[in-house]
């Protein structure tokens, strides 16, 4: 399952030229998604049973998923708190207006940074940090964040509990809902 023939995303996250439409999703594709989201390590042949194909239709449709830029890629899910990373917060910031570019770089180097929105409302961007414990995420609010100039305010929502909802977790049923 290789990202063979996808088109490289740039750094602003979508990617140039005009927009593609999205690509209709049966439900099969939508179960494989959800498989992957489970277990991105799967192999063709479980995923292939799983889903009631063959192993040769799950192969192709995998890859098309890939080359239509439905599937980005295949990631781990971590524990943070099992990797040294305790303390998670969401982090809302004003900015100064049009400066969206700017800042979204800056955010991006900010160590512990694992999302960032743009969103509306009330406030502009969203930000999600994981750190090792509230000094070292208070430090990364006051002197990092606070210290962009185009940031005009901050306010930290801390983390008490996760739930991840892709971890089907010891007590779940099937990984495949019918649709």
């Amino acid at each position: 399952m290789a990202g063979a023939g996808s088109a490289p995303v740039p750094p602003g996250g979508a990617p140039s030229g005009p927009p593609v439409p999205p690509r209709p999703l049966d439900p099969i594709d939508r179960s494989i998604m959800r498989l992957l989201q489970a277990d991105g390590r799967a192999s063709i042949r479980s995923v292939a049973e799983q889903v009631h194909v063959s192993r040769a239709n799950a192969y192709a449709r995998i890859n098309r998923l890939i080359d239509d830029g439905v599937i980005r890629g295949f990631t781990a899910r971590v524990n943070h708190e099992r990797a040294g990373q305790g303390a998670s917060a969401y982090i809302t910031l004003k900015i100064v207006q049009n400066s969206w570019r700017t800042v979204r770089e800056k955010l991006r180097e900010l160590p512990g940074a694992a999302h960032i929105a743009l969103v509306s409302g009330d406030f502009d961007v969203l930000l999600l940090v994981h750190t090792p414990d509230n000094r070292t995420l208070r430090e990364l609010v006051l002197t990092r964040l606070q210290a962009i100039p185009e940031v005009l305010s901050t306010r930290t929502l801390l983390v008490f509990e996760e739930t991840d909802l892709l971890d089907p977790g010891p007590s779940s049923g099937p990984a495949l809902a019918e649709d």
